[in-house]
């Protein structure tokens, strides 16, 4: 039997909601307008260590992240995810570029599906992947949150194309 917990923590991207089982960060979910429910934070030291390292991120005081996570998903996928961890603060790749780095059988599509369903967006900066013409494309939260969470990083305003 695992051990889950969570909690949802307030942010300047809306409310997040964390999970946490056997001791791994496991998801991060844009909670949209959930309540925030911090009780459970005291409870568990990776989910503290995430909400406060959350905190120091959007207050631009971290670039990196070292709780522990653990990535759910198809082997492709977890490549995928494990690449966006090398995207550095402050950067974009396209997902061509990711799709290079993979090797010749990996397509854009196929970076972009595994990009889509990355379990735990911010810390696995799925955020800092653009289409490759450089315009912002799909996000799981809403490209608003991509538009926020690029801005914070390069302390500029972004330009989105919403339409």
């Amino acid at each position: 039997m695992s051990n889950a917990t969570m909690a949802v923590i307030a942010s300047p991207v809306g409310a997040l909601e964390l999970r946490v089982v056997d001791g791994h960060l496991t998801r991060i979910h844009f909670a949209g307008n959930a309540p925030l429910q911090e009780g459970t934070l005291d409870d568990d030291p990776v989910l503290r260590a995430t909400a406060d390292q959350l905190r120091e991120y959007f207050a631009g005081e971290r670039t990196t992240f070292d709780v522990p996570m653990r990535l759910e998903g198809t082997a492709f996928q977890r490549m995928v995810w494990q690449l966006l961890l090398e995207i550095p603060y402050g950067e974009t790749w396209s997902y061509g570029q990711l799709a290079k780095r993979i090797g010749p059988s990996a397509s854009p599509r196929a970076v972009g599906a595994a990009n889509g369903s990355n379990p735990i967006p911010v810390i696995v900066p799925c955020h800092r992947v653009i289409g490759a013409n450089g315009k912002l494309v799909g996000y799981g939260g809403g490209l608003d949150k991509k538009v926020g969470l690029l801005e914070l990083e390069a302390r500029v305003r972004v330009e989105a194309d919403f339409g």
